[in-house]
């Protein structure tokens, strides 16, 4: 990957990644992520993909990637036998939030979760000036035929780790490839949080 540039929501969860941990990247997509961890932090990876030549590509990579839905669970994973698992821009997409993120915790020690913040100002603009749904390049589909089935924002997020008594380890807060440090519901456009269950 070093004659491309690299994507910032993938150096942060690099960063996060422990050097030779293991990591399932659920809704992995062209496997690009999980290519960069094996590239940077020689991490034990494999991904699950539901989109055929999203697959391919990722067997041209080399990387282990199984075809299913990830709406139902991880039943082929033994619990604690990642070390990862990550949902970068999937969450949003899952019909059964509750049961995956229980899925999640019971086979890996730490989930780092990605997704669209869609209270964020240009889209809140957007819907408010133009009367219609927000297509912004963190939310680049129309209201026909996106597969977001979830629209949350980083407030959201924060509140639904605390009725699900998750500990957030780290949040980070992107717009248009820098951070976001000053009112991150308003002004970020992605955010990425670290997130654990129980004393981990």
């Amino acid at each position: 990957m070093a004659d491309k540039k690299v994507r910032l929501d993938y150096k942060i969860i690099a960063g996060v990644v422990e050097q030779g941990a293991t990591v399932l990247d659920l809704g992995c997509g062209d496997g690009e992520l999980l290519k960069y961890l094996v590239d940077e932090k020689r991490a034990k990876v494999q991904g699950i993909e539901i989109d055929e030549n999203a697959i391919y590509k990722c067997v041209e990579k080399g990387l282990s990637v199984f075809h299913s839905n990830i709406d139902s669970g991880l039943s082929d994973y033994p619990d604690r036998s990642f070390d990862y698992i990550v949902l970068n821009q999937s969450l949003q997409q899952v019909k059964r939030v509750d049961y995956l993120m229980d899925e999640a915790f019971r086979v890996g020690n730490k989930v780092i979760v990605g997704f669209p913040n869609f209270a964020n100002l240009e889209a809140r603009l957007m819907l408010f000036f133009g009367g219609r749904v927000p297509v912004t390049k963190s939310l680049p589909y129309k209201w026909h035929d996106t597969p977001n089935l979830r629209f949350l924002s980083i407030m959201d997020f924060v509140d639904f780790c605390r009725d699900k008594n998750y500990r957030i380890l780290e949040s980070h807060f992107l717009s248009k490839g820098c951070a976001v440090r000053f009112l991150p519901n308003l002004f970020a456009k992605d955010a990425i949080f670290v997130i654990s269950r129980g004393n981990i």
